[in-house]
């Protein structure tokens, strides 16, 4: 009968100097897309998957849209301001509208604050074509701090909840 210490396998001691082994190519791949996805879950900002679809199809309405408001603004500010200076700030803003507020209600990518912004202005706006330019300006901040923040805080808050569909439960290809 062989003794228990014939039985035990010998071990080849590591040089410590060596470089390490080589992991297999399935063990470094699965903690790669382990370590991907533990990233991703933690990621708030930035795009994520595919750009969601314009409701115009294929057609790029509000691409369109930015050029051609794009255009009328610069002619209009180069002859002098006028009709064409405002329907071309106009119908820019339009244009950026539907494809911030469509990346952002899907979760594609986070434009909270623009869009928090806009409506801000244009309450800004108002109050000074109705009251025209008041005396302290920090009575305009009153009404405009208070619109902003409460957008803000709403707009974020929905885009985290598409944000999270998005990211558990990513669209079929």
């Amino acid at each position: 009968m062989a003794s228990q210490r014939s039985k035990k396998r010998a071990r080849k001691r590591r040089n410590p100097a060596a470089p390490p082994r080589a992991v297999t190519s399935t063990r470094r791949d699965e903690r790669a897309l382990r370590e991907r996805e533990h990233a991703r879950g933690r990621r708030q900002l930035g795009r994520e998957g595919e750009r969601p679809e314009s409701p115009f199809g294929g057609l790029p309405v509000s691409e369109f849209a930015i050029l051609v408001g794009f255009v009328a603004l610069l002619f209009g500010f180069f002859t002098g301001g006028g009709p064409a200076l405002v329907a071309g700030i106009v119908i820019c803003a339009l244009g950026v509208i539907e494809i911030t507020a469509r990346e952002h209600f899907s979760g594609y990518r986070s434009h909270t604050i623009l869009l928090a912004a806009m409506p801000a202005v244009a309450v800004e706006a108002g109050l000074v074509a109705a009251f025209g330019e008041p005396n302290p300006r920090a009575l305009v901040l009153l009404v405009v701090v208070p619109v902003f923040s409460l957008l803000f805080w709403l707009l974020r808050r929905r885009f985290l909840t598409a944000r999270q569909a998005r990211v558990a439960r990513p669209p079929r290809p």
